[in-house]
């Protein structure tokens, strides 16, 4: 759990490229020479963009020293180019506001498309997720209406960039491959292999040796696309560090070090940094880890939370800490929670957009499709009511019953079926397991990891004074807060993870593949995301923690009984030694997180 953070790293450095070219010229040959026409001019600034930005600029100040010759739709084609240089210099609010304006007025559709693809980057990358993944999910469904080949494949881009972005992988990969089929003749396919890797990478897919990984390395450098190629290789070396490969991962760095200095593209150098702390950690030495570690922290700017900078202050900590220097990691660590929890609320924050996004337009569909079918039926009756034979409309009539009759009863017995089925292994208020579908289902995984000799972590969890909260604020609160729940645990847990509800507000979790001390980091990340996630109700905030007891097949082998007493022993040692922690049923070693949440209402 803890090492795919650093899929996370990777996948902000490949939407961070990919803002400056979410909207992709034709063709990607070199430049031609100058030319007269104002159309031809403002295509040649448009595809040097992100191989000669420096002329793309100079070029750009030459168009509008000559705008007075230009005409209607070539003046839109220039206010676009102003806006993608706006949002690559980060000037987003000045750039949304362009791009808007090109939206609202542009006749050419294609531009308007890209202009589109444009508006969901910047309104990521200002946070703005819920706008973001409205246009994102309006951009799908006319999807199969778009027919310019190059508009198509930039919304395709965009779909599968921002779905991937909202931890939905398998969907940004779906549109990927699209991508890739659609991609325009004289295109190159490095723009669709990378956002191929990226979902592939935040469905942890990847090694070292992929082969979609290394080939779009080659492509990327082939096609001169130094940003693209530099992240791909970024994420070979997190691939070859998770592979505990730190030897190959460090000769990888110092290949791709000239390269990223000569892009100076600030994400790929401060990640650089970053990647070198913590290679140089897992090799044992602590003096280039700290002065590499270092190094990515004087990159930050204040108020910066990013991946970089939290694997930094971690690295910073764990030196300070193993050599006894309690207060510098003391410092090291409070400052490492601000980045993570920053991380965590910006993970959760996405999630709830893109979901809100999808559940309203859902809403506003089947809206517009109850409209239509009234409008159909006062079509049908007008009809009718135009025809002289009674019995044919009677027939019809009652033909409509019978078929309606039909529908109904097939949706209610359809229905019916899912929702036997649904309360045959979950529990009814939070959808997840219930106590004995959970048992069965761990004892069966519990057996097949035995016979593969694989690791697993059997996770009991409890939220803190619950009854107070059902006191102060009613069982009805209590139980949106047992659903919050949830829906945290859900956003950290992987695929292959159960999950289930033991009873009241206790919590089983069972973590696959999983070692002791990456079995307690998960549980950590999962503590504090519960603590720094209060729950909002009609205006009421509830904040609550949690007490978490943890057992490994290592220590305690693969029954599940044995598991579950290890487990609910470490759960009572959490709540006996003051709750919101994590204990581990380990020899009497234990970890516990020291900051709380306080509760406000």
């Amino acid at each position: 759990m803890a090492l795919s953070c650093l899929r996370h790293m990777r996948s902000w450095l490949v939407l961070v490229g990919l803002a400056l070219w979410a909207q992709v010229p034709r063709g990607h040959a070199d430049p031609a020479p100058p030319v007269a026409s104002a159309g031809a001019r403002l295509a040649q600034a448009d595809a040097i963009r992100t191989k000669d930005h420096a002329r793309f600029v100079e070029m750009l100040g030459e168009l509008h020293r000559d705008a007075a010759g230009l005409g209607k739709s070539e003046k839109w084609y220039l206010r676009y180019l102003d806006g993608w240089e706006a949002n690559y210099e980060g000037l987003y609010p000045e750039a949304e506001a362009i791009v808007r304006d090109v939206i609202a007025h542009a006749d050419d559709a294609t531009l308007s498309t890209r202009a589109t693809a444009m508006l969901m980057n910047n309104l990521g990358e200002q946070g703005k997720y819920a706008e973001a993944y409205v246009i994102a999910t309006r951009a799908a469904e006319t999807l199969p209406a778009v027919t310019d080949p190059f508009a198509r494949f930039v919304l395709l881009a965009n779909l599968s960039q921002m779905l991937t972005f909202a931890g939905q992988p398998e969907l940004g990969l779906k549109y990927a491959d699209m991508m890739l089929k659609a991609t325009p003749a004289g295109q190159s396919p490095c723009q669709a292999m990378v956002q191929q890797v990226t979902a592939l990478e935040g469905s942890r897919q990847l090694t070292s040796r992929s082969p979609q990984l290394l080939n779009t390395i080659d492509i990327c450098k082939a096609d001169r696309q130094p940003i693209f190629a530099n992240t791909m290789a970024l994420i070979l070396v997190d691939r070859l560090f998770e592979e505990h490969k730190p030897v190959d991962a460090l000769a990888t760095i110092q290949r791709i070090k000239p390269a990223i200095q000569a892009s100076q593209y600030f994400p790929h150098i401060i990640s650089l940094a970053s990647q070198r702390a913590q290679i140089y950690e897992q090799m044992g030495n602590a003096a280039e880890a700290r002065k590499a570690a270092l190094e990515t922290i004087a990159m930050g700017h204040p108020g910066d939370v990013n991946e970089a900078l939290r694997f930094g202050y971690r690295v910073l900590y764990s030196i300070e800490k193993a050599q006894g220097h309690y207060a510098s990691a003391l410092n090291y660590y409070e400052h490492y929670v601000v980045q993570d929890q920053g991380y965590l609320r910006d993970a959760n924050v996405r999630n709830v957009a893109y979901e809100a996004a999808r559940q309203h337009f859902l809403a506003e569909k089947l809206e517009t499709e109850g409209l239509s079918k009234e409008n159909r039926i006062l079509r049908l009756q007008q009809a009718f009511d135009g025809k002289a034979v009674e019995a044919s409309r009677l027939y019809i009539v009652m033909m409509s019953l019978v078929l309606l009759s039909i529908i109904f009863w097939m949706v209610r017995i359809k229905r019916s079926q899912l929702r036997f089925k649904g309360l045959s292994s979950c529990d009814g208020l939070t959808g997840i397991f219930h106590h004995q579908h959970f048992m069965s289902e761990s004892e069966r995984a519990l057996r097949a990891l035995e016979k593969r000799a694989g690791d697993g972590c059997l996770v009991f969890l409890d939220l803190d004074d619950f009854k107070q909260v059902n006191d102060t604020h009613g069982h009805a609160v209590g139980d949106a807060v047992l659903k919050h729940a949830v829906a945290i645990f859900k956003g950290h847990l992987r695929k292959g993870d159960l999950l289930g509800r033991l009873g009241g507000e206790e919590f089983g979790m069972l973590l696959m593949d999983t070692p002791r001390l990456q079995g307690t980091l998960a549980a950590e990340r999962i503590r504090l995301a519960l603590a720094a996630s209060p729950l909002v109700m009609d205006e009421v905030v509830v904040s609550f923690s949690a007490s978490i007891g943890l057992a490994s097949t290592d220590m305690t082998g693969y029954d599940l009984q044995s598991l579950c007493r290890a487990s609910d022993a470490a759960l009572y040692r959490a709540k006996r030694m003051g709750r919101n922690r994590v204990v581990i049923d380990s020899l009497g070693d234990e970890t516990t997180a020291v900051s709380t949440t306080p509760r406000t209402a």
